[in-house]
């Protein structure tokens, strides 16, 4: 099976183009997990499927590196765009990308031929509870927050969903934060059925973000594109943050822009390498979990 891999400020994926390499939809969850293993794979935050659509230009479909299934990806989003045009899929600089929950606008930015950054219109964020599938107790002062209890201590986050479900807490220093320690407990908390998203964050200013990911399915990851919007959405709607915000993530910046409820997200798509991956394998049948 051939495979490029590709990343966005770190957060990594093994990438397969279903034009080329046709797969069956039961091989993927398994494909992903063995694709991700870092001793008896390549090692990777997960599987992105590049195939055919009929309402864009191409389809886009993500697996964590646990198998499941994940809604859409900001950072992954940006590589497909990359790809895309560097491989002839489309001649045009802007181009619509299909994922699980719709269909987004992204816009390549070239140099010297190549693209080095890709601008998303990551649609508009909605907030609150049933947005991310909450089932406990909201904030009595702001139903778009609550509380969970975790080992690691109470944490007060808001409810932001980018097409999949975060929960962003907003703290003295983002990269001080108990990120190992909190986020896996959350993201399986009871109170989240279908398991969250988790960010830590903290304003240097109106302007500019830090911030830290424990992302579902896949653990500690070095950049997390839906989420750094959804935290510059949440900013923007309680009031601290100013509607253009560089979020600085532990692979490096994004700059997220809100304009009429809408979200969009500049930064970088580098591919790093194509090859052959032997499938399927006797790795096939280890289960791989993120790193707690």
């Amino acid at each position: 099976m051939r495979f490029t891999k590709m990343h966005a400020l770190g957060n990594n994926y093994i990438y397969v183009d279903a034009f080329q390499e046709p797969l069956k939809d039961s091989e993927l969850p398994m494909l992903a997990r063995a694709v991700s293993d870092v001793r008896r794979g390549i090692g990777s935050d997960g599987l992105i499927v590049i195939g055919p659509s009929q309402t864009a230009a191409v389809r886009m479909r993500i697996f964590n590196a646990d198998g499941s299934e994940a809604e859409t990806c900001g950072n992954g989003l940006r590589c497909v765009a990359k790809y895309v045009y560097e491989h002839g899929y489309t001649d045009s600089e802007e181009f619509p990308i299909e994922v699980k929950t719709g269909v987004v606008w992204a816009a390549v930015h070239r140099s010297v031929g190549r693209v080095e950054r890709v601008t998303i219109d990551m649609g508009e964020a909605s907030f609150g509870a049933s947005a991310v599938g909450f089932t406990g107790i909201t904030d009595a002062e702001d139903p778009y927050r609550g509380r969970v209890q975790t080992p690691a201590g109470e944490f007060v986050g808001s409810f932001v969903s980018m097409g999949n479900p975060h929960f962003v807490i907003r703290c003295a220093d983002a990269t001080a934060a108990p990120v190992a320690e909190a986020g896996p407990y959350i993201e399986r908390h009871p109170d989240f059925p279908q398991r969250i998203n988790v960010e830590f964050v903290s304003p240097r200013g109106r302007d500019e973000l830090d911030f830290r990911v424990w992302e579902r399915g896949s653990g500690i990851t070095y950049a997390c594109g839906t989420g750094a919007c959804a935290s510059v959405a949440a900013g923007v709607r309680e009031g601290w943050l100013a509607s253009c915000v560089r979020v600085h993530l532990l692979g490096g910046d994004l700059d997220i822009e809100v304009q009429d409820g809408r979200v969009w997200m500049t930064g970088e798509a580098v591919e790093v390498m194509s090859g052959e991956f032997v499938w399927p394998q006797a790795s096939e049948a280890v289960e791989v979990h993120p790193a707690i």
